[in-house]
C-alpha cells in the first residue's frame, strides 16, 4: 500500500482528496497545524471512508519540524501539498503573512522530500497565477501576468520554485493543479468548508448567512463589466477537484507524465456570477438570502473561468457535478453542523 502525505490534509479541499485517496487504497499520513481547521474533521474522514489516516499536528513554517518527520517517514511515495493561506483579500491586508505561511513550508517540504528515495509531488496551485486574463475561457498557454494579490503572488512563485527543482533533479515529479473555485461538501455531509472565524470565501459566507450566523452577505461590487455587474468566477465540487488530484497522483506514480513538471487548469469550463451563485443557492434551499452589494474588493479579478481541454484529454479527467449540485451539498453541510 503506498503511503501519501498530504499536507493541510484538515482543510477544506485537503480533507476531501484524502478521503478519495483512501477510496482508492493509499495510506494516508495528514499534517495540518490546526491553524484553520479542526481535528473533528479526522472523525468526518474516518466516518466516510471507514479508515482514520495517520495525523501529525505540525507546523510546516518549523524548519527541524519537518526534518524530524521527514526522518520518521522516509517511506512516502508521494505529497500533496495543501499546506497554505488561500483568501485573495486577507492577503492583501496580511501580505507577509502569506509570503511566509505559504513559501517557507514549499521551501522547507521540498528541501526534505529531495532526500527521500520517491520524489513525486501535487501542487496546489491556482487560477490566479493567470492575474486578470485577455482572453476567456483561460487556457494553460495564457501568460502568466503580474499576479493582483500577495496571494496569488505566492502560488507565482511556488511554481517557480518547483520548476527550478526540477531543472536540475531527475528524480523530482511534479504536477501543479491550478485550480479556479472549489465550492460545496462531501455528499455525506460529514465534512466540508469549515473556516474558523469570519469566512473569507463566498460559499460558507452564504451559507452561514443563511443559517442565522452572519446577518448578511456582503457582495463585493455590483458595477463590473459583466452581465449582472458581479464577479465572474468558475466554480467547482470539491468532490470533482478531490479526484483530480487523486488522477495526477497516479500519472506520477505511474510514470506516465511527459516531462518532470506538468500543469493543468481544474474547473467547469462555465463561468457563474456572484448573484447567480446566490440564485442556485436560493433555488436548491428554498431560502431568500440576506445580501447587500458593496465596493470592489482589492485583488479580485473581474472574470475569470477555465479551458479544460488539457486536463480532459491528458489526464482524463472531467467535472461530474453542477453548481446547483455543489450548494446542496454546501446547505446539507451547514445544516449538520
Amino acid at each position: 500500500m503506498d503511503r501519501i502525505l498530504v499536507t493541510g490534509g484538515l482543510g477544506f479541499i485537503g480533507s476531501h482528496t484524502v478521503v478519495e485517496l483512501q477510496n482508492e487504497g493509499f495510506e494516508v499520513v495528514v499534517i495540518d497545524n490546526l491553524s484553520n481547521a479542526s481535528i473533528s474533521v479526522l472523525d468526518g474522514i474516518e466516518s466516510i471512508t471507514g479508515v482514520r489516516p495517520l495525523f501529525e499536528e505540525l507546523d510546516l513554517r518549523h524548519k527541524t519540524e519537518v526534518i524530524s518527520f521527514f526522518k520518521r517517514y522516509s517511506d512516502l511515495k508521494g505529497i500533496i501539498h495543501f499546506a497554505a493561506s488561500k483568501a485573495v483579500g486577507e492577503s492583501v491586508k496580511i501580505p507577509l503573512h502569506y509570503y511566509e505561511n505559504n513559501l517557507n513550508t514549499l521551501v522547507y517540504t521540498l528541501k526534505e522530500l529531495s532526500k527521500i528515495e520517491h520524489q513525486n509531488f501535487i501542487f496546489s496551485s491556482s487560477c490566479t497565477v493567470y492575474g486578470q486574463a485577455d482572453q476567456l475561457p483561460i487556457t494553460e498557454e495564457a501568460s502568466v501576468k503580474k499576479a493582483l494579490s500577495p496571494y496569488g503572488n505566492t502560488k507565482q512563485i511556488g511554481e517557480e520554485i518547483i520548476q527550478d527543482l526540477c531543472l536540475v533533479s531527475d528524480k523530482f515529479k511534479a504536477i501543479s493543479l491550478r485550480y479556479f473555485n472549489p465550492i460545496g461538501a462531501h455528499p455525506t455531509a460529514k465534512i466540508g468548508e469549515l473556516p474558523l472565524g469570519v469566512p473569507q470565501n463566498l460559499v460558507p459566507y452564504i451559507t452561514q448567512t443563511a443559517i442565522g450566523k452572519r446577518d448578511e452577505l456582503s457582495v463585493f461590487g455590483g458595477d463590473y463589466p459583466t452581465p449582472d455587474g458581479t464577479c465572474i468566477r468558475d466554480y467547482i465540487h470539491v468532490v470533482d477537484l478531490a479526484k483530480a488530484h487523486v488522477v495526477a497522483l497516479k500519472r506520477l506514480l505511474q510514470s506516465k507524465n511527459t516531462n518532470n513538471y506538468e500543469f493543468f487548469n481544474l474547473g467547469t469550463g462555465k463561468g457563474s456570477s456572484v448573484l447567480e451563485v446566490i440564485e442556485s443557492f436560493e433555488r436548491v434551499s428554498g431560502n431568500t438570502l440576506n445580501y447587500k452589494i458593496v465596493d470592489r474588493r482589492a485583488g479580485d479579478v473581474v472574470s475569470a473561468f477555465a479551458d479544460t481541454e488539457k486536463a480532459k484529454y491528458i489526464l482524463g479527467w472531467q467535472t461530474e457535478q453542477s453548481l446547483d449540485d455543489a450548494m446542496k451539498a454546501a446547505w446539507e453541510w451547514e445544516k449538520s453542523l
